[in-house]
């Protein structure tokens, strides 16, 4: 699910320092899927693709191409449609949150599994959409001429205004969903026009044991043992249009169609994978990158393990914990896990000192030319100046987000009294008092003598805190609050604090100068009304002044510091222009040098549809260490551990595993049709290539040269974790779940044979 790799790279040897050049091979890449030129054809038919680019995207020939049977699952995830009756594959992982809101303690369907046996049994996922692409169009010089009549107007031209006067018009005239992107900060702009379908229903899931065993253990490793993928049907109204969920919709007839093949691969082999990949930040300059490495992610990283222990702690002692936390941990050890490969890869790979390279050879760009020396002339050292002054404040920001905003979520309920606030000045006609960490005003604070919150504003929030209540547990969230405060106060700036704040550390700090942090956090968690679900109803049926809730202990911790006053004290020393603006600027300096030149390059991701291509491979990702290029069902009872939760199994699981009764799907590692004396079928289970990926690519087909699914791309491998930044050649893998694994596990394990007769199989 996580995979990201970007500008060119010369690797020397394994065992010796790895160097890059700005010069962006042809060979790795996320090629924007309507940029595919004679060059990149010609690159990937040497490859050994056998289609030409016209079969692969052609938004104006008559017949369907490749593209039109890929989806953007909410452009999270990517998906492939397999059958002629709408039938989607993608990861397990994209669709773990769906299948957690369908699982009850009596039905745990992350545990047991979702086999829809019958269309009947086929489950609506209310706000799923699915996205088909259907024409990309260059709208540069349009979107510039745009911006220049906004500004003789003297009005807002900024991404959001542009985006909104773009897409209506094109949204308008090809009544399709239009979305304006912006690629090498505005050095072009495209239009991608999508037809968006919104009755999606749940189809296959295998459980989590199979989907991802090995867990977070494995997560980002290799070899992996992973069945990752899930299956959705889109649903259309009887004539074929999109349409809202209705019991009379009916699936979809698609244009096209992704066949499967059973072949198989071996290394050399050439492969293909398209998809919408979320992001990548390639074009970062080498300050940026430092301060990920050195300031903001070593603190992120550490305080997000801390907090997985706290959680796992719970989920291990009881099943509910475990359901009810399930997709929060999920996702919180994947950014944890990724966060923390990438500090080491960018250190590994010299990932800075490489940027920097490729800076000097822009400077040298630069400083030939008396136009580009005034206008760029001192943008590296400016950043680097600007980085400098802001590193402290950052660090502290970054503290402050992992421990108040995010260390544990009843801040979540805490921030939205401040919503229920609002509706009550509304209602009395009391301006509101949006002042950084601004007090209430007397008007606010006497409003009313007693006010019992009411109203449609009201009755929202109070359902949305009801929700929030219900995907929490109070004691794990009490360990969590109590180990945010603790680090707030440790790491965080003192000038930072509010007054409140400063007269709790005080009061619980004794005469040996050090503060009891258990006991300051159980004085706020044991007198606020939002640690008791009992208390919060009482409460809030009662008459309250807007005071009264403002006073709660954990209200006001909370409430009377803000990010509002960390990106104050940013704004201040920043100045302007401000990074962001120079780091704008660095990627058009380095678009345009690279135009100049002549040298091919792919703007960083951003949820567009882009193809990427490769071969599968093995990777030697230390000196004298080699992996193989697949996995095979012999590691998963190797990996066998019924004491652990990430390596156990099933009974059922574990003797079909045993059985190697393959079948149909099952192979003689000779490639022999009928096998040598003596030898036995066997399964492959991953495999990887050297595809360049990243989140957003989950779910991806990965295709032969014919265009046929071999596989879904489900991760990277640690090796590949600087790829935001960098991609490493020889390092960065793809990994990938072998199609005839997941065709093996519909038919032997979950028995959908009519799944199986769809697909044509």
């Amino acid at each position: 699910m996580k995979i990201k790799n970007y500008m060119a790279i010369a690797v020397m040897s394994i065992m010796t320092a790895i160097a890059y050049t700005p010069i962006a091979s042809a060979d790795d890449g996320m090629w924007m899927i309507n940029a595919i030129n004679k060059a990149l054809e010609q690159k990937m038919q040497e490859r050994g693709l056998k289609l030409k680019a016209g079969e692969i995207y052609n938004a104006d020939a008559e017949g369907a191409t490749l593209s039109d049977a890929i989806v953007a699952l909410d452009f999270g995830c990517t998906g492939s449609v397999i059958s002629d009756k709408g039938l989607v594959i993608t990861n397990h992982h994209c669709a773990y949150g769906d299948v957690h809101s369908l699982s009850t303690n009596e039905h745990n369907y992350l545990e047991e599994g979702f086999w829809a046996m019958t269309d009947k049994e086929e489950v609506n996922i209310p706000g799923k959409s699915i996205f088909f692409l259907k024409k990309v169009i260059d709208v540069t010089e349009e979107t510039r001429q745009t911006v220049a009549d906004l500004k003789a107007q003297g009005k807002p031209f900024g991404m959001r205004k542009l985006s909104f006067i773009m897409e209506q018009k094109y949204s308008k005239e090809s009544g399709y969903e239009a979305w304006l992107s912006s690629m090498w900060s505005g050095s072009k702009y495209y239009i991608a026009l999508y037809e968006v379908y919104k009755d999606i229903r749940l189809v296959a899931a295998p459980p989590v044991s199979m989907a991802a065993f090995g867990g977070d253990i494995d997560n980002w490793e290799w070899p992996q043992h992973k069945c990752d993928f899930a299956m959705y049907r889109i649903y259309t109204a009887p004539d074929g249009s999109p349409a809202e969920y209705s019991e009379n919709n009916v699936p979809l007839k698609p244009e096209k169609k992704l066949n499967i093949s059973l072949a198989g691969y071996k290394p050399g082999d050439y492969t293909m994978v398209i998809g919408f990949p979320g992001r990548t930040n390639r074009y970062s300059s080498s300050f940026e990158v430092n301060e990920k490495e050195t300031v903001t992610l070593p603190i992120s990283n550490e305080l997000r393990g801390k907090q997985m222990e706290i959680i796992n702690k719970w989920m291990s002692r009881d099943p509910a914990i475990r359901l009810l936390y399930s997709d929060y941990y999920f996702g919180l050890s994947n950014v944890q896990e990724l966060n923390a490969g990438e500090v080491k890869c960018f250190g590994r790979f010299n990932v800075v000192e490489n940027k920097q390279k490729e800076e000097e050879e822009l400077q040298t760009w630069i400083d030939s030319d008396p136009e580009r020396s005034a206008k760029w002339g001192t943008l590296l050292k400016d950043l680097k100046a600007k980085y400098a002054a802001v590193e402290d404040i950052e660090r502290n920001t970054t503290y402050y987000r992992e421990t108040l905003v995010r260390g544990s979520m009843i801040s979540r309920v805490a921030s939205k009294i401040n919503i229920l606030k609002y509706e009550v000045l509304k209602k009395n006609k009391i301006k509101r008092n949006f002042g950084v960490g601004a007090k209430p005003s007397e008007d606010e604070i006497n409003c009313c003598k007693k006010y019992r919150f009411c109203g449609r504003d009201f009755e929202s929030v109070t359902r949305q805190m009801k929700r929030d209540y219900a995907n929490f547990n109070l004691d794990v969230e009490r360990d969590l609050f109590g180990y945010a405060v603790e680090m707030y106060y440790e790491n965080v700036d003192s000038g930072f604090f509010s007054q409140y704040q400063k007269e709790l550390k005080s009061k619980f700090t004794g005469n040996d100068g050090k503060c009891d942090y258990n006991a300051l956090a159980g004085f706020l968690w044991d007198n606020s009304f939002l640690t008791d679900i009992e208390k919060v109803k009482k409460y809030m049926s009662e008459e309250h002044t807007v005071n009264e809730y403002l006073q709660d202990p954990l209200v006001r911790f909370y409430e009377e510091i803000g990010i509002i006053d960390f990106n104050k004290k940013r704004s201040q020393t920043e100045g302007k222009p401000d990074i962001s603006a120079l780091e704008q600027q660095l990627t058009h300096a380095f678009y345009q040098m690279r135009l100049e030149k002549g040298i091919e390059q792919y703007p960083d991701a951003n949820s567009t549809m882009r193809i990427t291509y490769g071969t599968v491979g093995d990777i030697q990702p230390y000196d004298a260490v080699t992996c193989s290029w697949r996995s095979t069902t012999a590691g998963i009872l190797e990996k066998y551990d019924p004491d652990k939760y990430e390596f156990n199994l099933s009974e059922k699981q574990k003797s079909l595993y045993e059985q190697a009764d393959w079948g149909r799907w099952g192979f003689y590692p000779s490639g022999s049709k009928k096998g040598k004396k003596g030898e036995e079928k066997t399964m492959y289970v991953d495999f990887l290539t050297d595809n360049d990926i990243t989140g957003g690519n989950s779910g991806s087909p990965v295709m032969n040269a014919n265009g046929e699914i071999i596989g879904l791309a489900f991760d990277g491998n640690k090796e590949s974790l600087a790829s935001d930044a960098a991609y490493i050649p020889g390092y960065n893998k793809c990994v990938c779940v072998d199609i005839r694994f997941v065709l093996w596990t519909l038919d032997k394990y979950a028995g959908m044979d009519r799944i199986l007769e769809e697909i044509g199989i």
